[in-house]
């Protein structure tokens, strides 16, 4: 496990660490861009498709982009010259939401595969989710690694454990595809409820380095080591 970052560091101020800064409001910017497509084309074709993960992945996405749109208001508060305590309170704050949201979507998955698993229920083709599926698992790894550059830079907790969270995102997009191509192809429509039930470990996994970083102020980025 990467050695934590304090969310209150303190790094003397310089034209170079604004710079920084503003290069990553301009990414976490592009990210929530993304995260609204993300969500709209995963929702309303889960929904039009009868498809669990799609739903779940969806709905994952709009609690990351809320989350995502906390932090860019962090990066925003600093660059204007905001305190610290101001700051680290804020991502404690949505750290304490995300985690909630995560953990209830992990339940909320659960009893929905179960149900779909028991009925047999058959979600129709949706190539419009493989699309937003594919698109994803290649431009969340780019996400991560811009994240994380800026990160490290300016030393921001919240913003590793976000690009972390980018990784976590582009494993259960590949998981996604992974089912829907399943019941694409050959037709194994428990293919996609059993992908949805493996989006739960992703889910829960965040959702415990939420609770982490909302009750310590530290984040450990999602699980993932990339030192």
């Amino acid at each position: 496990m990467a050695r934590p970052f304090s969310i209150q560091r303190r790094l003397e101020p310089s034209s170079g660490r604004a710079g920084q800064l503003r290069q990553g409001i301009i990414i976490e910017a592009v990210a929530l861009l993304w995260m609204v497509i993300e969500a709209g084309v995963a929702l309303s074709s889960g929904i039009s498709s009868r498809s669990v993960s799609l739903e779940g992945f969806g709905i994952d996405s709009i609690i990351e982009l809320i989350a995502g749109g906390i932090l860019l208001w962090r990066l925003w508060v600093e660059v204007g010259g905001g305190s610290g305590e101001v700051v680290a309170q804020a991502e404690r704050r949505a750290s304490w939401v995300t985690a909630i949201s995560l953990f209830a979507l992990a339940a909320y998955i659960l009893i929905d595969s179960a149900i779909s698993l028991f009925t047999h229920s058959r979600p129709t083709v949706s190539w419009w989710g493989l699309g937003i599926a594919s698109a994803a698992a290649l431009i969340m790894p780019l996400l991560w690694q811009s994240k994380l550059r800026i990160a490290r830079r300016i030393g921001s907790a919240a913003l590793k454990a976000d690009a972390a969270c980018s990784v976590t995102c582009a494993y259960m997009s590949l998981t996604l595809l992974l089912g829907l191509l399943l019941n694409a192809i050959f037709g194994w429509w428990w293919a996609d409820p059993l992908a949805a039930l493996l989006l739960i470990y992703f889910i829960v996994r965040e959702g415990r380095e939420a609770w982490h970083a909302a009750r310590t102020g530290e984040a450990c980025g999602c699980g993932c080591d990339d030192d």
